[in-house]
């Protein structure tokens, strides 16, 4: 039996796990999940049944997969298939959510789909505010399927999106979460996200980090080491400062510590009688 399995609790709030998985002839028997399962199939074709109806889960759309629902899972194609899934607490889709899901499991939606793909991507790099957000919206997106309803454009809410970056300002460095900011504010985190990225052309997540990069380029060129300006600004770990200054500046943080030429007052010139 050929697999290949990456399994992670990342600290983000609503996720309780993410599953990476490679399978060429491994079959799920029937079982249930108390968390919601998200779905991308990246290769092959998976075929399962839920709830004694029979669905597929190709490629191109997102499947959804309500907690407490019997399922199953296998392999469709010869060569296999390869999957990333996010299991999602109930908290961030609630249980009255499960009987349109059973009816209807499968997005044919590619914006859905980029953005569960941006997730994976912000999960795997340990980069959680942006995780927060990207997740805020695909929520956001879920519920407009699961419900059936329009989705409606976003009032302009300046007062909103200013107060969410002083906050931002004021907790560059430490740890306020998305969820944080959403119970001071009293607003829903995809309304926050939303109004912050229509007031000033960037999501708060890239306004944050830009923040913490000028912070890092400050330290660097005070001498301080790339290995204690990571956490001195708010990123994981030096990789993670390393990825997000590279795609900034062009530059790893150490060459730009040493790219600083130490300037020369010009020496006087003149007779002396």
């Amino acid at each position: 039996m050929g697999s290949d399995i990456s399994a992670w609790r990342p600290a983000v709030p609503g996720i309780v796990e993410v599953l990476h998985a490679r399978f060429t002839d491994h079959a799920y028997p029937a079982h249930t999940h108390d968390a919601w399962t998200l779905l991308l199939v990246d290769a092959g074709t998976v075929t399962y049944g839920l709830d004694h109806r029979e669905h597929g889960a190709p490629p191109a759309s997102v499947t959804l997969l309500p907690p407490h629902v019997p399922h199953d899972g296998r392999n469709a194609t010869a060569e296999g298939f390869r999957k990333r899934v996010l299991y999602l607490d109930t908290s961030v889709l609630g249980a009255d959510l499960i009987g349109a899901a059973v009816d209807h499991p499968a997005f044919a939606d590619p914006a859905l789909r980029l953005r569960v793909h941006q997730l994976h991507g912000a999960l795997h790099g340990g980069d959680e505010w942006e995780a927060e957000s990207r997740l805020a919206l695909i929520r956001d997106r879920v519920r407009t399927h699961l419900t059936r309803r329009a989705p409606s454009a976003p009032d302009a809410e300046p007062g909103l999106a200013r107060a969410l970056r002083d906050l931002l300002d004021a907790h560059v460095t430490d740890g306020l979460t998305l969820a944080d900011a959403a119970t001071r504010l009293a607003a829903r985190p995809e309304r926050l996200v939303r109004a912050f990225t229509r007031e000033f052309g960037l999501p708060p997540h890239r306004y944050l980090t830009g923040r913490r990069i000028d912070l890092a380029r400050r330290l660097l060129l005070d001498g301080v080491p790339p290995s204690q300006v990571a956490p001195a600004v708010g990123f994981y770990d030096q990789s993670h400062l390393t990825r997000h200054f590279r795609r900034m500046l062009g530059t790893p943080p150490s060459t730009y510590a040493r790219s600083g030429v130490p300037r020369r007052t010009p020496s006087a010139t003149g007779h002396r009688g």
